[in-house]
């Protein structure tokens, strides 16, 4: 009886895999004939006056009476506003979030030696304030 280690394998007499046919979706087979995407991305539109408007008031009711100089109180302790950005890119960065719009700049007020810190958290109804901002209620900071 003939081992199996002396057996030759058959390779010529298979006939090739079958080839799949072509998907109606580019798969990476084909090339492209404009050499980048099969479908063009869209330029970027301008935004709507309307949706800019309600943005910023969205922004304006998270922010609250927050004004720079501010004082307000809650559940954490007293902080005082140092500074309040309106710019997303810059917000996002003091705050390392991709969806920030705006962000303050406060200092605890019951430390004796604070540091000022960034923070995102929204004006809610357990928030309330000491003193009021002493500038106008849209002062931008590194604007």
């Amino acid at each position: 009886m003939p081992s199996i280690m002396t057996l030759q394998p058959a390779l010529d007499t298979k006939p090739p895999l079958p080839i799949r046919p072509a998907p109606h979706e580019r798969d990476g087979r084909q090339a492209t004939p404009s050499g980048g995407r099969p479908h063009p991305q869209a330029h970027a539109v301008l935004p709507d006056p309307a949706t800019t408007e309600a943005l910023r008031r969205i922004v304006d009711d998270q922010i609250g009476p927050r004004g720079v100089g501010a004082i307000y109180q809650n559940s954490d302790g007293a902080f005082e506003v140092i500074a309040v950005t309106r710019d997303p890119a810059r917000a996002r960065g003091l705050l390392n979030r991709r969806c920030a719009q705006w962000a303050l700049i406060v200092k605890d007020v019951t430390c004796a030696g604070g540091e000022p810190f960034a923070i995102g958290s929204v004006w809610t109804d357990s928030d309330y304030l000491v003193r009021e901002a002493a500038t106008a209620r849209r002062t931008e900071a590194f604007a």
